[in-house]
């Protein structure tokens, strides 16, 4: 392996794209297709949601390789889907909805800054797609956080646009067509973790979200919705820093609200994939082991062997 191999491989960068489209396949089958026929691009996961009629699909490579994955994504989620006969309940305000850039190795998040805007500027251009910059890559303070960006979804923006200044998008044209708007960006890891409660309730799945995302006075580094998905009540959450808020911890305290209104915790799941270290934390939580180290798992002891 020669060294400008070498330094290719060094430098990883993951995106997690979100579709809006969770239910016909061979939509989702040709984004993922694009996406994983650029050279250099490896797709790690695909998960699709006939409810929140949304696919997230994870992929990593050198910076180049990813940019150019996103924008084929992008590009081919623009030709089929329509945002004009879109139902989910997930908010969304474009076909492709959000394209963040993820820091894994060999680069840094102002490298990740950089790719988001050119990404966003070739999009806006090449596509003639609105595109808004969020997170570390936002122009603006009002536009680091994506519920405000995405405020009034597809339907509200689609007016918003023509008459409001501060909807001008960052790139691209002030006026949305079928595929709506993108909202692409550079963000640290964050966990897609959805819990799911025994009952019908939607309410108190609003209530509890509220309760435990940080905006409403609740977790740091916490965003939920409450949703009705698959017939069931559902906190829909973003975990932005696992480290300083773990996923034990939310957890907790979901079953806490949860018992407050006569309910429970049936089931949780991951929406794309979790860092091992999350997963770690969680089991010596609730196993309660006392001065539990990373070598003590074998897997992780034969990977240093």
């Amino acid at each position: 392996m020669n060294s400008d191999r070498r330094n290719r491989v060094k430098k990883i960068v993951e995106c997690v794209s979100n579709f809006s489209e969770g239910r016909r396949q061979p939509v989702i089958d040709a984004i993922a297709n694009a996406i994983g026929g650029v050279p250099d691009v490896r797709v790690l996961d695909v998960q699709s949601d006939g409810d929140h009629n949304r696919t997230v699909v994870t992929f990593v490579g050198g910076p180049e390789a990813v940019v150019e994955g996103a924008f084929q994504g992008i590009a081919t989620a623009a030709q089929l889907i329509d945002l004009d006969h879109h139902r989910g309940e997930h908010p969304r305000i474009g076909a492709a909805d959000v394209v963040p850039l993820v820091p894994v190795r060999g680069v840094t998040m102002e490298d990740c800054v950089v790719l988001a805007r050119q990404l966003g500027q070739r999009v806006g251009e090449e596509l003639d797609i609105p595109v808004y910059l969020y997170e570390e890559a936002a122009t603006r303070p009002d536009r680091r956080n994506l519920a405000d960006i995405r405020r009034g979804e597809y339907e509200g923006l689609k007016e918003e646009i023509l008459t409001d200044p501060d909807r001008e998008p960052d790139f691209g044209p002030a006026r949305l067509g079928a595929a709506g708007a993108t909202v692409i960006g550079a963000r640290p890891f964050l966990i897609a973790y959805n819990v799911f409660l025994t009952t019908e309730d939607v309410d108190i799945a609003r209530r509890i979200a509220r309760s435990v995302r940080h905006s409403s006075g609740g977790l740091r580094y916490v965003k939920a919705l409450g949703l009705l998905v698959k017939g069931k009540a559902q906190v829909s959450m973003n975990l932005t820093d696992f480290r300083l808020t773990p996923v034990h911890r939310v957890v907790e305290a979901i079953r806490r609200e949860a018992a407050r209104y006569g309910v429970s915790v049936e089931r949780s799941e991951l929406i794309g994939l979790i860092p091992q270290e999350a997963l770690l934390d969680a089991a010596q939580w609730y196993l309660q082991l006392d001065g539990f180290a990373s070598e003590q798992v074998l897997e992780i002891k034969l990977q240093e062997t």
